[in-house]
């Protein structure tokens, strides 16, 4: 199992010019001693093939796997046809940019209203189509897709585990965004979906004992997957080096128990 560190991290620094996605890479490789990348896909200037291929360069030449790209911004539903025409292509052309990164797992947001508890029938249809689309790609490519718990019915895990039933596919996953949940079963939500789950952000919000319990349940569960700290508002080196020895203390601990 390895530690990683998802890219937003360090939004701020991004935003503001002072660090690029091989910043990124050197920062996570020589700074933590890391050897898995965990890219939000805006952390990345162009979806040029050849800016695409130079970053999976940066990566080989680091010795990184990419546990994860995180694909934002391209709702697979919007109420406009239009728009989300526009964001299957988007999708698409993401999914083969993780292709060449070597991705083993992608993240795509599945949309719907922010207030809303649940989606209506035309959108739950939408997604499980979409979705079974996209994880057959990704299976006979080597890697899994599929949503994270990020907002809206998302946040609501009995409608997360109805989705990932009725999409039935092994190139499906579940990014889980530890404790993201809201509304009824919100303190079950992590343990719901971990059947599915594929890939895991670890908030810095996270107390010693609620990421202790949570990494425990999904070990015990079968994930075998990275471990990726996420700085949620942006954090400073200083934040992202002390989550990630939090992190680590529990693998240790781990490690302890098992001799």
């Amino acid at each position: 199992m390895h530690v990683t560190v998802m890219s937003y991290s360090f939004y701020p620094i991004t935003r503001a010019g002072t660090m690029d996605v091989f910043g990124y890479l050197e920062t996570i490789r020589y700074r933590y001693g890391l050897r898995t990348a965990d890219l939000w896909n805006w952390t990345m200037a162009s979806t040029e093939e050849d800016y695409v291929r130079v970053v999976r360069r940066g990566l080989v030449e680091r010795g990184l796997e990419l546990a994860g790209l995180n694909v934002s911004n391209y709702l697979i539903w919007d109420d406009d046809p239009g728009i989300r025409n526009y964001n299957h292509r988007s999708v698409l052309a993401n999914l083969r940019i993780a292709e060449i990164l070597g991705a083993q797992t992608v993240s795509l947001e599945a949309g719907g209203h922010h207030d809303a508890h649940d989606y209506t029938e035309e959108q739950f249809d939408y997604f499980v189509t979409r979705y079974r689309e996209y994880a057959q790609r990704a299976y006979d490519n080597g890697y899994r897709v599929g949503p994270e718990n990020h907002f809206g019915p998302e946040l609501r895990p009995t409608v997360m585990r109805r989705l990932c039933e009725a999409i039935d596919h092994p190139g499906l996953g579940f990014l889980l965004h530890a404790g993201n949940w809201d509304g009824e079963n919100a303190d079950r939500g992590n343990t719901m979906l971990a059947p599915w789950v594929m890939h895991v952000h670890l908030p810095d919000s996270l107390s010693d004992k609620d990421l202790s319990e949570m990494m425990t349940m999904l070990r015990d569960h079968g994930y075998a997957g990275a471990w990726s700290v996420e700085a949620v508002y942006g954090g400073t080196y200083a934040q992202v080096g002390a989550m990630i020895a939090r992190v680590q203390r529990v693998l240790e601990g781990w490690r302890l128990i098992d001799q």
